[in-house]
């Protein structure tokens, strides 16, 4: 299944690359979910991954694919085989996990659903790749040693492309996105819950135009990343 941008079709490796953050998101209901579809839009960012710690998830995804057609939306914290099937249900263009089960990445290949496990561990990592997966949440990221333990994975799994997650802010994307195999990173600090019940868009637009920023400044000036932990 390939996520959907503007008219083009992109697998979602190749829509993580496009974007380099992706915002991880706890909403609270489905009208919170659109606006906040909206003032990433207008930052900058078309797509989120909306994590299933909440009983808004199926239902914000829903709206979201339903009222933002041009928007991506994946589904985080997918834990068991149900809670594919919710997120597949509900419309989600992607998963992801913090962790590898077989059986949950299995039932997401049924589906079709492009689905990012997650890893903190060489094991870990060994396991999801070994399950064809293209790309690997490396969870909690800052906790693990970020950027150097991405570099040291990179001998042994030089083909592993990750999505690192946890404790990343906006002044920490040089040192990850200059990794070529880290694709996007992904973000709680754009939209966290307090800005989210105050209802204050402005300040999440502000945060992705300056994330949108430094991706830009990263990616753009030699036209490729650097090749570190490649």
């Amino acid at each position: 299944m390939t996520t959907t941008r503007e008219g083009s079709r992109l697998t979602t490796a190749e829509f993580l690359r496009s974007a380099g953050v992706i915002p991880v998101v706890v909403v609270s209901s489905a009208a919170q979910a659109v606006l906040l579809a909206d003032a990433l839009s207008e930052g900058g960012l078309p797509g989120m991954e909306v994590t299933f710690r909440s009983d808004a998830a199926a239902s914000a995804i829903r709206a979201v694919a339903d009222e933002r057609p041009g928007f991506v939306v994946g589904a985080g914290t997918l834990l068991t085989p149900t809670s594919v099937d919710a997120a597949v249900e509900a419309g989600a263009h992607f998963g992801v996990a913090p962790g590898t089960t077989p059986e949950v990445v299995a039932r997401a290949a049924e589906h079709g659903l492009e689905f990012i496990p997650g890893a903190a561990t060489a094991s870990e990592l060994e396991r999801a790749l070994n399950l064809g997966v293209d790309v690997v949440k490396l969870f909690p990221a800052e906790v693990l040693g970020g950027v150097a333990f991405i570099d040291a994975l990179a001998g042994p799994y030089p083909h592993a492309r990750f999505m690192p997650t946890g404790g990343i802010r906006v002044d920490d994307l040089p040192r990850y996105l200059q990794r070529s195999s880290v694709l996007a990173c992904g973000g709680t600090w754009i939209a966290p819950r307090d800005l989210l019940d105050a209802g204050d868009y402005a300040e999440i637009t502000r945060r992705t135009a300056s994330a949108v920023d430094a991706v830009r400044t990263i990616r753009e000036p030699s036209g490729k990343e650097h090749h570190h932990g490649a």
